[in-house]
């Protein structure tokens, strides 16, 4: 079940940061570029846009925290299953 609820988390990270990458070519080739090749552009973009980066951004953040959920309950999966005797 960790596992699943991680993936749903990965993608949500992705859809979200795939839709700021595409505002960032639709304001300029140079936030796109900027956006894809170098750390943080993507971020400092989303700050600078905000209205129109407000939602991509937020459905980035949700998936991080989905994906921390995921890797909890896959590693407290883990632990009950090493504490089992056999």
């Amino acid at each position: 079940m960790g596992t699943a609820i991680y993936f749903l988390g990965l993608i949500l990270c992705l859809v979200g940061g795939i839709w700021i990458l595409v505002n960032a070519f639709k304001t300029s080739i140079l936030w796109g570029l900027g956006a894809l090749f170098v750390p943080f552009v993507s971020l400092i973009f989303a700050i600078m846009h905000w209205e129109q980066n407000k939602k991509p951004f937020l459905i980035s953040i949700a998936g991080v925290v989905v994906v921390v959920v995921g890797i909890m309950m896959g590693a407290g999966a883990g632990l009950m299953q090493a504490q089992m005797p056999q």
